[in-house]
């Protein structure tokens, strides 16, 4: 069945947020009618948003009945044994015109055992920052269990939290049990594994459009806490054009930084499906004898069986993903 398989685009599945705003329909063309939409779920395996195929003979196809179809063929061997027909990648572009919620993600052992979910590692790059915004990603100081309740009692949190100013093309590693939020301004792309399981901390005492606050989860997210995770979150890494850049691995995904200026074979090797974010300009992706067109806020998935991929451009940046 492999010769029908092609690079796949997905529909956007749009998420209006209280912190949303409209770079996702004014500067990746997403098609938005709501003024406060915070999230574009590129490729989704999450219960109740599921991604539907926008092109080829699949169109209209979820991801979940090509799972159950080609197995293998779409993901890889190793990831149809160790996820089945469970898609384990959660893509999306995220857009922040206030700031999100400060947070944090169980791992895989507490996810499993509380929600039955996987955990929640991810990784974020800064596709547009507006000036002096921020993230915010770990504490400012060597922390323990009674000093952040103290100040979490207080709402002095802001107080220990790092927050740094970020620019285009700056990327962060974020390990389930670290505290982070996206600030005000900031415009992401960002790759985790496929769960929707966010612990909030503290809401900037902010009130939803009934006058009420939002949830807070701060007694579960004590056990998720890591008060001992060295600071190695910020991602450096080369932009050499025309190669491959590493960016990050973990045992959940691996992303690649790719800058083209012409036409690039790639060979997958990896026994996994391969994931191209169009984050700059706009690529041609090629395999199986299909061509598909991937512009800025755009991603394609190739799957695994189709191991020659041609990415040709004059002028782009795709972040590469696998497992």
């Amino acid at each position: 069945m492999a010769n029908k398989l092609y690079p796949i685009k997905f529909e956007p599945i749009l998420k209006t947020k209280i912190w949303g705003g409209n770079k996702l329909k004014n500067m990746l063309n997403k098609n938005a009618s709501s003024p406060n939409v915070g999230e574009s779920w590129e490729i989704s395996d999450v219960a109740g948003s599921p991604s539907v195929v926008e092109n080829g003979i699949f169109k209209g196809q979820s991801i979940k009945t090509l799972l159950h179809t080609y197995q293998a063929e779409l993901v890889g061997e190793k990831n149809y044994q160790q996820f089945g027909n469970t898609f384990p990648l959660l893509i999306k572009f995220i857009d922040a015109k206030s700031d999100l919620s400060i947070q944090l993600h169980p791992n895989d052992a507490l996810a499993a055992k509380r929600h039955n979910s996987f955990g929640k590692t991810e990784m974020w790059y800064v596709m547009q920052a507006d000036k002096d915004a921020k993230l915010i990603v770990g504490f400012n100081q060597p922390m323990d269990i009674n000093t952040y309740q103290e100040h979490l009692k207080n709402k002095t949190l802001p107080e220990i939290l790092n927050f740094d100013f970020v620019k285009t093309g700056d990327a962060y590693f974020i390990d389930g049990g670290r505290i982070h939020a996206i600030g005000a301004g900031v415009l992401v792309a960002e790759i985790q594994q496929t769960s929707d399981i966010t612990y909030r901390i503290y809401d900037w005492d902010r009130v939803d459009d009934t006058g009420n606050p939002r949830e807070l989860h701060t007694d579960l997210a004590l056990e998720a806490f890591n008060f001992n995770m060295p600071e190695d979150f910020r991602i450096n890494y080369n932009k050499e054009p025309n190669k491959t850049n590493f960016m990050a691995s973990c045992p959940y995904f691996t992303t690649n930084y790719l800058r083209i200026t012409e036409t690039l074979l790639r060979a997958n090797t990896y026994d996994s499906f391969m994931i191209y974010m169009c984050v700059e300009g706009h690529a041609t992706i090629t395999a199986n004898g299909v061509s598909q067109l991937v512009a800025m806020g755009e991603t394609v998935l190739v799957p695994a069986s189709l191991t020659e991929i041609t990415l040709a451009s004059s002028h782009a940046t795709l972040l590469e993903i696998y497992v």
